[in-house]
């Protein structure tokens, strides 16, 4: 039985930082498919990062250079290290397992004035 569980999720301003983290029971952070998706109020859910079992990290164009994925296997933890935060990240972001994601999270909120 999988679990994720977000924290971090904060109200910041333009062009602060913020770190997600994500806390992955039942499943081993080395299989294919951890990743990070946002959805902004009126819009449909967006792919924002993934990092595979290969530890090859993947980006959307919209934050490419900004945010970073990582994880840290001893903790069970993935991260999301967002730096230089525009107003259009603000959203609730969800942490995702598998290829496709078919194991979620319940989100923590974002929020960037």
């Amino acid at each position: 039985h999988v679990q994720l569980v977000e924290s971090g999720g904060v109200s910041v301003q333009a062009g602060g930082s913020l770190r997600l983290s994500c806390k992955v029971s039942g499943r081993k952070l080395n299989e294919p498919g951890m990743g990070w998706y946002r959805q902004a109020p009126g819009n449909e859910c967006e792919w924002v990062s993934t990092i595979n079992n290969d530890g090859k990290t993947y980006y959307a164009n919209s934050v490419k250079g900004r945010f970073t994925i990582s994880r840290d296997s001893a903790k069970n933890t993935v991260y999301l290290q967002m730096n230089s935060l525009k107003f259009e990240d603000t959203g609730l972001y969800y942490c995702a397992a598998g290829d496709p994601a078919n194991v979620w999270g319940q989100g923590t909120q974002v929020t960037v004035s």
